[in-house]
């Protein structure tokens, strides 16, 4: 017998493709707007197309959407896009009620008035460190760690300091997928860098001495909740030619130091 469709079930079908196409705007939406970094803060329609696989002529109506809400800007001289003032009224909610931030803000202030060097406070976005806090160092020639730059490297310090917290086999997934990018990984390597890790949790603290950038270095330390779990890293990023191996021991000593207060700020306690 041939079925026939009753009205409730004919109008449920282009509801649900209404869904589908709407879900659909929203993911490519997001998918233009963090094509955008820090170090690279202005792209044009071709750049964003390209990076996100999708068709020019798409990619120009969404940025006009997102232009008329604030959400990007275009420059005048260039004509290309960069990220609007808008996105500051939809995240600033969201960071005046981050309490890893509020209560890392003057700890932060005390650390780069101590070493002389920009202090930032990270979080960990499933796959990703990103910068909520920074403090700028005083000086002329400096590293900064802008709020919203995100990192991937796997040899990031602050990375590193969240990778220690998380599951071996989580972090051979992530690494071997490529959503943390490690040049040249191999099964060696792996073992090797899961080693330096347990190194990592062990000590309290990381450091890229140049690793990721030949004239930077970083230190980050862990910041811990009530259970003894992971929440954020405070990191000291710095020039390299400003750190000897006796500076990079005394910049460590100062980012534990200042991640443990953090932590105790936060009612939090270090794992035994």
């Amino acid at each position: 017998m041939v079925g026939t469709m009753t009205p409730r079930e004919t109008t449920d079908i282009p509801a649900a493709q209404g869904d589908t196409k709407g879900a659909s705007v929203i993911v490519n939406a997001i998918a233009v707007l963090r094509s955008f970094s820090s170090e690279e803060p202005l792209l044009g329609v071709t750049e964003i197309a390209g990076r996100i696989g999708m068709h020019k002529s798409s990619v120009s109506r969404i940025l006009a959407t997102l232009e008329q809400e604030n959400l990007v800007e275009r420059d005048p001289e260039t004509r290309r896009y960069r990220l609007g003032l808008g996105l500051i009224a939809v995240a600033g909610p969201l960071l005046a009620e981050l309490d890893e931030r509020r209560v890392a803000y003057p700890v932060l202030r005390e650390l780069s008035e101590r070493t002389g060097e920009t202090s930032a406070l990270m979080v960990w976005n499933n796959n990703e460190s990103m910068c909520v806090e920074q403090i700028p160092s005083r000086h002329q020639v400096k590293h900064t760690a802008p709020l919203g730059a995100r990192y991937r490297e796997a040899l990031s310090s602050s990375v590193q300091v969240f990778l220690a917290a998380e599951d071996p086999d989580r972090v051979r997934a992530l690494l071997r997928s490529g959503a943390i990018s490690m040049p040249g990984l191999d099964d060696a390597g792996l073992d090797a860098y899961l080693q330096r890790l347990g190194e990592v949790a062990q000590r309290g603290w990381a450091v890229n001495y140049g690793e990721t950038s030949l004239d930077e270095v970083g230190v980050a330390s862990p910041v811990y909740d009530h259970r003894g779990n992971v929440v954020a890293a405070v990191l000291i990023p710095a020039p390299r030619f400003r750190v000897s191996p006796e500076t990079l021991q005394s910049l460590a000593e100062a980012c534990v130091a200042a991640a443990r207060n953090v932590t105790q700020r936060l009612g939090g306690r270090a794992p035994h």
